[in-house]
């Protein structure tokens, strides 16, 4: 299977930019409210890249997974050197290892979205008529 990379970062950049904005709007401290961030973010920027890449829905779920990942582990790069300057060089281990142990869960919605995503793509396409015009 061949990668479309323009679909990769297309969705990689809507990844980024949902959850940069869910970050300075994020105030809650229940853990439902960032799974539901995370899950949404996941399965939007999943969605964006499963629907440019098209294809089967394996290929959507693929797309999607890459994409969100890559997403995860810049905004996991941010937050840690975040973490680092503020709170200290313990906090900001701690922030990257359970980053690290969330990129698989946070692959999981960027894939679903990503067969979703090719899923709409093709449902989209109207069949030709072939009937003859009167």
């Amino acid at each position: 299977m061949r990668i479309n990379w323009t679909a990769v970062i297309t969705g990689f950049v809507v990844t980024l930019a949902l959850g940069f904005i869910s970050g300075l709007i994020y105030v809650g401290s229940e853990a439902s409210v960032v799974l539901l961030y995370w899950g949404g973010i996941g399965l939007l920027g999943g969605l964006t890249a499963g629907y440019l890449a098209g294809g089967t829905i394996s290929s959507g779920a693929t797309h999607g997974g890459i994409a969100t990942v890559f997403g995860s582990l810049v905004l996991l790069a941010l937050a840690t050197f975040t973490t680092l300057l503020f709170a200290g060089l313990v906090a900001s281990f701690s922030v990257l290892v359970l980053g690290l142990l969330m990129l698989a869960f946070y692959a999981i919605p960027g894939a679903l979205g990503g067969a979703v995503g090719s899923w709409a793509k093709h449902r989209r396409v109207t069949p030709e008529s072939t009937g003859t015009r009167a």
